[in-house]
């Protein structure tokens, strides 16, 4: 016979008790954080889903139901953490045209089968597709659908009904002011007002935690109550009177348009879920989204939804946002979101008929401008794509959503065919020899300039030829060949550089170092040892460290032996770059820097203790150095996310005892305290871990800017004019660098041919030494002749 051995029981410290046990289940690790939250997302969830439902011309109903479904359903079954699911406003165009066009029924009808479309594309893997639609076409698509909501519920705020399409909108505009119904007006202008005000009031951290919508919608209910003022409300009572209605089959005629629907609905929907699901990822530090399982996810609670006679749904970045910000870590908090709606509407279903039509066609107008971002223009304008994302907002305006999305398709492809047409030819002579260099996609629409300016080049000179190209065809190919042979035949010679995009995966992606290169030298140099192909994880470090010394000897050394041998007598850097010791952060790679740029200063944190603390003089004999006997024209200090250092900080370790870290380290973090003063704590609780630490590491630069005044040289030169000081922030989720605004105090991505933001030379502002590292050598000297003098 068994017997349980001592300690075995629950509750005996050898035993995990059964509290224990729960919260090693996934739904219940973080279950007062989730629940909490939960609470949070119900209150944003009620008010928006009512409004959806009545811009969607579908019963109230639907929109909770849809809250409800969509939060359990796709909680318990996605592949997301914290995603919320529920009614969205970038489908109210396409619900209300088709509901206009084949009933309430057959919308359901066209939920339901738009979910298991969703479904089966989740079941086969192809979730990653949906992302390659154009981020301009997409933000493009919700701005126009967000101008087209707060147009047509404009007119539900003045007191009349919302006209069939935006052009109608905006031609009954004028009709409308001039009959406003004063009630609806202050009902609307009552809940716009507080929806601007409620986030930027002062107060206690636990009351600005209630959300804006619920406070305006709330607030403006009461007050059309007290004042007893005659406005059109919310009739739910009324919709669940009607009894229950569901999907039904379409006329044959209209068989078409509804495959059409379906698809439409399917695709816009996976498309904001999984984007959605992508930027919700970078508010929390647990498990990132499984697209494929997310998008089955959302297929089931759509396919549920339209069953019960429901709107469809999908991933809603505004509740998904509240939702981390509100503690949750796990699905529980989406699941138990929409129970409570179901109770909510259950028990207190005659308040909500309280609620005025103007204050819900309010909260859309607000929802429909919040679609509108300025900030996707500026950043689509850096990629040269804010035609797209303009075409496509007035196109969805003007002629509908469908017609305005393939249009932006349309342009996309061809602004992007139009890239692969794209190329730079650049000569020089000198000494004797010419250099040619070809960058872009090297196709046989370049092919006649390309020729032209080869056949410009002397009879018999000798010509080094760099093709630096993404994509060579074959008639480029034979063109370059039949030159070089004319060309060699009347005595000249030539040197061919190749480096293209087909030809450097095959060379290089299985190339890491091992003691021998791929064929030509080259390398793919930025990628990490392990991500090589081919990469041995048994090797010692110290191999790996020759391996790769062997590997610039045969592939970079070379070319950068004359250039090195003019910089070997005399440092003249651009800046003085101090920067975290984090192995992800390389200062050349981010900077497109090369040998001779960059004096750089690595330390935990990029911390620089002030002049007066003579604890650490490291740090201080650099920058004294750098600014009076280099005389650098820039001091810059580079922070990162996800810093290792700045967790510490939040943790507390620089005030932990000797016996808790060792006395060095927790010395060193106490030059970061004056950084952790200044971000507020009350900022650093309220979000997520990651977002913390963003927040702390950027708090952290603008200290360290102001530490560096207090060094006199840097001062003097700095009143003199001849230094500036630079903060820079690298976001390690993104790769992107971005760099602090002296006038807003924020830190802004760089701009793409901003001042100071190219490298000079033929390879334009991704090239230079930096970006040719050991793939593809440094750039030859007459690609800098201001550097001359170095």
């Amino acid at each position: 016979m068994r017997h349980d051995a001592p300690g075995a029981h629950a509750g005996h410290p050898g035993h995990p008790g059964l509290a224990a046990r729960l919260r090693s289940l996934p739904l219940l690790s973080n279950p007062v954080g989730d629940v909490s939250a939960s609470l949070v997302v119900f209150l944003v969830a009620v008010p928006l889903s009512l409004g959806i439902a009545a811009a969607s011309g579908a019963p109230l109903m639907a929109g909770i139901i849809a809250a409800a479904v969509g939060g359990i359903v796709a909680g318990l079954v996605g592949g997301s953490r914290i995603q919320v699911t529920g009614p969205s406003a970038a489908q109210t165009v396409i619900i209300a045209d088709l509901v206009v066009r084949y009933g309430w029924e057959v919308m359901c009808l066209i939920t339901l089968l738009a979910g298991l479309l969703q479904a089966l594309l989740g079941a086969v893997r192809i979730a990653r597709a949906a992302l390659a639609v154009s981020p301009a076409v997409i933000h493009g698509m919700l701005a126009g659908v967000g101008v087209t909501i707060a147009l047509a519920q404009l007119h539900v705020v003045l007191g009349g009904d919302p006209p069939s399409s935006a052009v109608a909108a905006i031609r009954e505009l004028p009709g409308a002011l001039a009959g406003a119904h004063l009630p609806a007006v202050a009902v609307g202008a009552l809940t716009i007002a507080l929806l601007l005000v409620w986030p930027r009031l002062p107060g206690p951290r636990a009351l600005r935690a209630v959300p804006a919508a619920l406070v305006a919608v709330a607030a403006a209910t009461a007050a059309a109550v007290a004042a007893g003022l005659e406005v059109e409300r919310v009739s739910l009572l009324a919709s669940m009177g009607e009894g229950w209605t569901g999907p039904v089959l379409p006329d044959r005629a209209d068989v078409h348009g509804v495959a059409i629907g379906v698809v439409t609905v399917s695709l816009v929907a996976s498309v904001e879920s999984l984007l959605s699901g992508l930027a919700t990822d970078r508010l929390h530090e647990g498990p990132r989204i499984r697209l494929d399982r997310e998008l089955v996810g959302q297929g089931a609670a759509n396919a549920a939804s339209g069953a019960l006679g429901g709107l469809p749904v999908s991933g809603a970045i505004v509740r998904s946002t509240a939702n981390a910000r509100a503690g949750a870590r796990t699905p529980l908090a989406a699941a138990l979101h929409g129970v409570w709606v179901v109770v909510f509407v259950l028990l207190f279903a005659p308040a909500v008929e309280l609620i005025p039509m103007a204050a819900l066609a309010a909260l859309l107008v607000m929802i429909g401008a919040q679609m509108v971002h300025p900030r996707h223009v500026a950043d689509l304008r850096r990629h040269h794509e804010a035609s797209v994302y303009l075409v496509t907002l007035a196109s969805v305006v003007l002629l509908g959503l469908l017609e305005g999305v393939l249009i932006g398709f349309a342009l996309a492809l061809a602004v992007s065919l139009r890239r692969l047409t794209r190329l730079t030819v650049l000569t020089e002579e000198r000494d004797g020899r010419w250099h040619v260099v070809v960058q872009g996609s090297l196709t046989f629409l370049g092919v006649p300039r390309v020729a032209r300016m080869l056949r410009t080049l002397p009879t018999g000179c000798h010509v080094d030829l760099d093709l630096h190209v993404d994509f060579m065809d074959h008639a480029a190919f034979e063109s370059i060949h039949a030159w070089r042979v004319d060309h060699e035949r009347t005595g000249g010679s030539v040197d061919i550089d190749e480096v293209h995009e087909n030809w450097y995966e095959r060379s290089s992606m299985h190339a890491p170092p091992v003691g021998k290169t791929a064929p030509g030298g080259l390398a793919r140099w930025w990628a990490p040892w392990r991500m090589r192909g081919g990469y041995d994880s048994s090797a010692p470090p110290t191999g790996l460290l020759v391996a790769g010394a062997q590997e610039y000897h045969s592939s970079t050394a070379g070319r950068m032996r004359a250039m090195m041998g003019r910089l070997a007598h005399r440092q003249h850097p651009t800046a003085l770059f101090i920067t975290c010791a984090d192995s992800r952060v390389v200062p050349n790679l981010i900077t497109a820097s090369g040998p001779g740029d960059l004096f750089t200063v690595r330390n935990i944190g990029n911390l620089v203790p002030p002049h007066d603390r003579a604890d650490d003089a490291s740090v201080g004999a650099a920058v004294e150095y750098a600014v009076e006997v280099l005389e650098v024209p820039s001091v810059v200090v580079c922070g990162h996310s996800h810093c290792g250092a700045m967790k510490a900080l939040m943790d507390g370790v620089h005030e932990a005892p000797e016996a808790v870290r060792a006395d060095r380290l927790r010395r060193w973090l106490g030059h970061g305290s004056a950084s952790l003063e200044r971000t507020p704590r009350e900022a650093l609780e309220a979000a997520p871990g990651a977002e913390a630490l963003r927040a702390l590491a950027q708090a952290n630069v603008e200290q360290q800017l102001e530490h560096l005044l207090t060094y006199p040289a840097v001062r003097r030169r700095r009143e003199q004019g001849l230094l500036e000081l630079t903060g820079m922030f690298y976001d390690l989720d993104t790769a992107e660098v971005r760099v602090l605004d002296p006038g807003t105090g924020a830190f802004v991505p760089v701009a793409d041919g901003a001042a100071g933001s190219r490298i000079p030379g033929p390879r334009g502002p991704v090239g230079g030494a930096g970006t040719a590292g050991g793939a593809q050598g440094p750039p030859p000297e007459w690609e800098h002749p201001e550097r001359e003098h170095a």
